[in-house]
């Protein structure tokens, strides 16, 4: 590649482009084409996210993409935060349509009418149900690959309880799941925030996000879980008989990882200055074999390559490339796509009986004995998700800090990416000094940390001079 990762919006571009994971071509703006190599690493993505949410008691199922719209209309709040995104569809074929239907921008209301169906008693408690699915929404803001688009691919589970402590505890393991994942398998550090009233999802009590940062210090958001109380249970009618014969509603949450946008902070956060960087299990080829052959020793050295291939494609996904491109043009290209382990062979080393094993990661060349490459590729691949992680965390960590004021806050951004500042309160009142943030120093507040106790003392908020009463943190995002 030609372009450093410290340019990183023509970086992105680049190499969304030049390692194929997509083709912007499509005739209709921000649909884009998810090409295989994305796809491939997206779909174990959508693996290990899936094994995660089953294993916590959700089943699957899959909705209609169509909302007629008088689901869409029953939750006053949700409408109105979610109208100016719709897709309509209003004809088919000629013919008018007697009710315009929505193109799923999310899909409570799809689901949620059903639910009032199924939930009669306590023993349908609790209902813990995704899908995995598309969801289209008109952006209005610039489009950019797998970051912001306006069709996206993500996994969406809905739960039903019968009281709020459950409904809370499914919150927090929402949180748990995103730790085990996102930070535990895609090596991506993120914090948890709780969004303050006026960014919060339409229809919710509350909304928690997990935010990370990208190269150039600005905030994206992965997975958000919402704490929806009884707003849409009982606009729906979703009701159950308890065990003294009273009806009540359930308590919901629901929860969105976009395996999309997820993906994009994978490319965003382990790529560098050579291309993409991949954890190994998301990676669609972990090793390729490069022969290093004259012609005289080609078949000595192509047995070998094969050999090694057989011994080690139980455990990974191998690829021998026995192109006529030069070894200097594989190494190059395989390292640009994110290959995690580059096994070289040539005569040397068929007659040594090794191999040189090579890390994506690191770039360090490691000579093998043939008959150890199985378990020695196991130790190595552990230790590159380990390697990515903590590299990651360190950077993560630098890009936090603090500031007292408006002016140092504004400094602060241009180093950093979260950064904490006293706020009066995190209510629907504060929304006016939110708004003085994105004027001054075009930051929003991203919300108070999941989890923290600390609270200001003797401060003031950065906005409006009153008291503070809680620590909210200001990022620059897409």
């Amino acid at each position: 590649m030609n372009i450093k990762k410290s340019d990183f919006s023509e970086w992105y571009n680049t190499i969304t482009k030049d390692a194929q994971l997509c083709d912007l071509r499509y005739g209709i703006k921000g649909f884009v084409v998810f090409m295989p190599w994305a796809v491939m690493s997206m779909n174990r993505m959508y693996a290990m996210y899936e094994q995660a949410v089953e294993s916590r008691g959700h089943v699957p199922a899959l909705f209609p993409a169509l909302i007629p719209e008088e689901y869409f209309t029953r939750e006053g709040e949700h409408v109105k935060g979610f109208i100016p995104e719709v897709f309509w569809v209003t004809h088919a074929g000629d013919t008018k349509l007697e009710e315009r239907y929505a193109m799923r921008p999310t899909s409570e209301t799809a689901m949620y009418t059903m639910y009032a169906l199924w939930i009669h008693g306590v023993k349908d408690l609790p209902l813990k149900i995704y899908q995995r699915c598309q969801v289209w929404r008109h952006e209005t803001k610039a489009t950019k690959p797998f970051i912001r688009s306006r069709e996206f691919h993500w996994i969406e589970a809905h739960d039903c309880f019968a009281t709020r402590e459950q409904a809370m505890a499914q919150v927090r393991e929402d949180m748990e799941m995103a730790e085990e994942v996102i930070h535990g398998h895609f090596c991506v550090p993120f914090l948890f925030f709780k969004r303050p009233q006026w960014d919060k999802f339409a229809g919710a009590e509350d909304t928690y996000a997990a935010d990370t940062l990208m190269p150039d210090g600005r905030a994206l958001q992965l997975p958000s879980t919402h704490m929806l109380g009884q707003n849409f249970s009982k606009a729906f009618g979703i009701k159950y008989t308890d065990d003294k014969g009273k009806e009540e509603y359930v308590w919901q949450t629901c929860y969105g990882p976009a395996i999309s946008r997820i993906y994009a902070a994978v490319i965003a956060t382990h790529g560098d200055d050579k291309g993409l960087v991949l954890p190994v299990r998301l990676a669609p080829l972990q090793v390729v074999i490069v022969p290093i052959i004259k012609e005289e020793t080609r078949e000595k050295v192509m047995q070998r390559c094969k050999e090694v291939a057989n011994a080690i494609g139980c455990c990974f996904f191998v690829k021998i490339d026995d192109s006529d491109n030069t070894p200097g043009f594989k190494y190059n290209q395989w390292e640009m796509k994110g290959v995690p382990l580059r096994i070289e062979i040539g005569m040397r080393d068929v007659e040594a009986d090794s191999v040189v094993v090579v890390r994506r990661d690191t770039g360090e060349k490691i000579k093998v004995k043939t008959s150890e490459v199985d378990a020695k590729l196991g130790e190595i691949a552990g230790s590159i998700d380990k390697t990515l992680r903590a590299r990651a965390d360190k950077w993560f960590s630098d890009k936090l800090s603090f500031a007292e004021d408006m002016d140092e806050l504004g400094k602060k951004l241009e180093l950093h990416g979260f950064v904490r500042v006293p706020f009066c309160t995190d209510g629907m009142e504060a929304e006016k000094c939110a708004d003085i943030v994105k004027d001054k120093v075009q930051a929003n507040i991203r919300g108070s940390l999941f989890g923290s106790d600390a609270k200001p003392e003797g401060k003031k908020c950065i906005s409006c001079g009153n008291k503070a009463t809680i620590y909210l943190y200001a990022a620059k995002q897409y």
